[in-house]
């Protein structure tokens, strides 16, 4: 699979795999895709995309993730005040930017109570690795195992960050999920396979348990998939969401 991925990857285009997007409609089209893949808590749920003038890119938080277009996205400053857009921000932003402010290889953090992400961590266990799928993104999955507060309470922001430290994921106790990513299809590989893992995880078990994968053979996978970027993933996913709702796209 790593030689197919090598020969995959730096094969010209005929044609654009997706048209042009502004930041706003990539991250409206992320929020979108993610809510199909069970990041469907009802409103509940925020997503940022810092900028390179160190602004963010957040969805509003009047509204679900899957009605959003590309005008509805707000623009805030590095403290995270509103100066661009209608709508509200989630007054739990400060998870946010007490994460970009410790991690600036981080441009895009998710949070929400993804379905069966959530399920494991109310459980306080970390989903073994059931197969390939699941495998696609190495390291520890970290379980923040305590619940305090709620994280718009500014405390408990600056522990969530504390407690990420340099890992890409985290399962939040009688919480949710929260994910962090170098870009935009990175969040949506990360994010999905977070979500795969964690409902392949339940089903297996259900059944009465099975055999997880090497550790070893877990983290190869993981290295390869997540390191090179999986080709064309994110756009195909994408150009799904497009051809159901091309007023995603509207600013």
């Amino acid at each position: 699979m790593n030689e197919l991925l090598k020969q995959l990857a730096p094969i010209p285009q005929k044609r654009p795999l997706l048209p042009e997007l502004t930041p706003e409609a990539e991250l409206a089209l992320l929020c979108r895709v993610l809510y199909k893949e069970g990041y469907s808590d009802h409103i509940a749920g925020h997503i940022s995309y810092k900028q390179d003038d160190g602004t963010m890119l957040v969805n509003p938080w009047e509204l679900a993730w899957d009605e959003l277009t590309a005008g509805d996205i707000l623009r805030l400053d590095s403290n995270g005040k509103v100066i661009a857009g209608g709508w509200n921000v989630t007054p739990a932003i400060n998870l946010h930017t007490e994460i970009h402010e410790r991690r600036p290889d981080v441009k895009v953090i998710i949070h929400n109570h993804s379905r069966y992400g959530t399920v494991w961590a109310n459980a306080g266990r970390v989903p073994p690795v059931y197969d390939q799928t699941s495998a696609q993104v190495s390291g520890e999955l970290r379980l923040m195992d305590e619940y305090n507060a709620t994280v718009n309470e500014s405390s408990e922001g600056a522990r969530c960050a504390e407690l990420l430290g340099d890992a890409k994921w985290a399962l939040l106790a009688n919480h949710g999920v929260l994910v962090v990513a170098g870009s935009i299809s990175q969040a949506y590989l990360r994010a999905a396979t977070l979500e795969w893992r964690s409902r392949t995880a339940f089903e297996v078990e259900a059944l009465g348990g099975g055999k997880p994968l090497p550790e070893a053979m877990a983290t190869s996978l993981g290295d390869m998939i997540d390191g090179n970027g999986f080709p064309f993933l994110w756009e195909a996913m994408a150009r799904r969401e497009l051809r159901t709702d091309s007023a995603i796209l509207e600013s």
